[in-house]
């Protein structure tokens, strides 16, 4: 049996949601892991993007932020953001966006603004970024996130970023036409917004993981899908990618964050 942790399990899942010919629009962190990771293994074609306007970059590291240098030194093109917003993202040429989250609803509406009521909140978060445009512009956005009471939440107390609103045609309301969160990959389980209610649906349980752990995890009411799947485990290949890829960037950003 190949070791494997949580993390990378979660890692690994996302990026195989990734296909050869995706244009994908990436968030820093969790997100750009898993979509250098599918570029280095099974979707060497596959075009990254970031919002700071670097087009078909390959970082040899994962970069700090946004504005890392790595991206624009590895990038096919770098034009300026208007650019990347008006054009490229609002211009539908843009196939997947990949998005974390500090809280998530069960329709996929995130919040990374505050922390409570915002006029008085607990925690002041970073905020959106391009992630509310990245939401709706995108073909199809997928999240990663791990998986806790904490941040999957009855209710989010911010919506930074439109999901599915609330539920069933909620989304399309607002005139957007993009089809909005299809894939929910977590440390657990993969989930997928059931077809009318539009609800996150459990459909893949990653193994070792119980029924019972994905409810105690969740802040909402779950609902699995009539056939669960369990889900392939990491192989070596991905494993080594991606630990050769976490061992360059920490040695590449020592003293740096």
């Amino acid at each position: 049996m190949v070791d494997y942790t949580p993390t990378e399990m979660m890692t690994v899942s996302a990026a195989r949601a990734l296909k050869n010919d995706d244009v994908c629009f990436v968030g820093i962190g969790m997100p750009s892991a898993a979509c250098n990771l599918a570029r280095l293994t099974h979707a060497p074609e596959l075009t990254l993007i970031y919002e700071s306007g670097t087009i078909g970059t390959k970082p040899d590291v994962l970069p700090l932020s946004i504005g890392d240098g790595e991206l624009c030194e590895t990038a096919m093109n770098t034009v300026a953001v208007p650019e990347m917003f008006r054009y490229w993202l609002q211009g539908g040429k843009i196939s997947v966006g990949f998005l974390g989250a500090a809280q998530l609803d069960k329709f996929g509406n995130i919040n990374t603004t505050v922390i409570g009521d915002y006029d008085d909140p607990k925690v002041r978060l970073p905020g959106g970024g391009g992630a509310p445009e990245i939401a709706t512009s995108c073909g199809e956005v997928f999240l990663v996130m791990k998986q806790s009471k904490r941040g999957f939440v009855q209710k989010i107390d911010f919506v930074t970023s439109l999901g599915h609103g609330t539920g069933g045609d909620d989304r399309a309301s607002y005139g957007v036409d993009t089809k909005g969160p299809s894939r929910l990959i977590t440390d657990l389980c993969i989930m997928e917004p059931h077809p009318v209610g539009k609800q996150f649906i459990v459909t893949s349980i990653h193994p070792g993981v119980t029924r019972e752990d994905i409810i105690e995890n969740t802040g909402w009411d779950v609902e699995f899908a009539d056939e669960v799947a369990q889900t392939p485990i990491p192989n070596e290949n991905e494993l080594k990618v991606l630990r050769e890829l976490h061992a360059r960037t920490a040695k590449a950003h020592e003293g740096q964050q």
